[in-house]
């Protein structure tokens, strides 16, 4: 089941550091499968205040995401962005063709 990377970047200061790590992202994902879903392009903000650019980046899996971020070759590059912007990042699982919103409260159930 894929995992995603996601992220919401504010204030971004579109310098040389933000361009080098945009050049150099790109060869990190490619060793976990990772590919770009939402990146740049139009985004509405529909509800709620928010000045942030989303992102999502989808893998084969959960482990695959998670040593992509860990990666010595994404840790090299992480401080070119986090320098540069604010940020919210997150990595979450696909919740899988069959979910139906409800599900939620079984998790909610069986983590009490």
């Amino acid at each position: 089941m894929p995992g995603y990377a996601i992220a919401n970047l504010w204030d971004v200061d579109l310098n040389a550091e933000i361009v080098e790590y945009l050049e150099r992202i790109d060869a990190t994902l490619e060793p976990f499968g990772g590919k770009f879903l939402v990146h740049g392009g139009t985004q509405q903000v529909i509800e709620g205040p928010a000045s942030a650019i989303a992102i999502v980046i989808e893998f084969p899996d959960h482990q695959a995401v998670l040593d992509w971020y860990e990666s010595a070759a994404y840790q090299a590059i992480l401080p070119l962005r986090v320098r540069n912007c604010s940020s919210i990042a997150i990595l979450a699982d696909d919740c899988g063709a069959d979910h139906v919103a409800t599900d939620v409260l079984k998790e909610v159930v069986t983590n009490e």
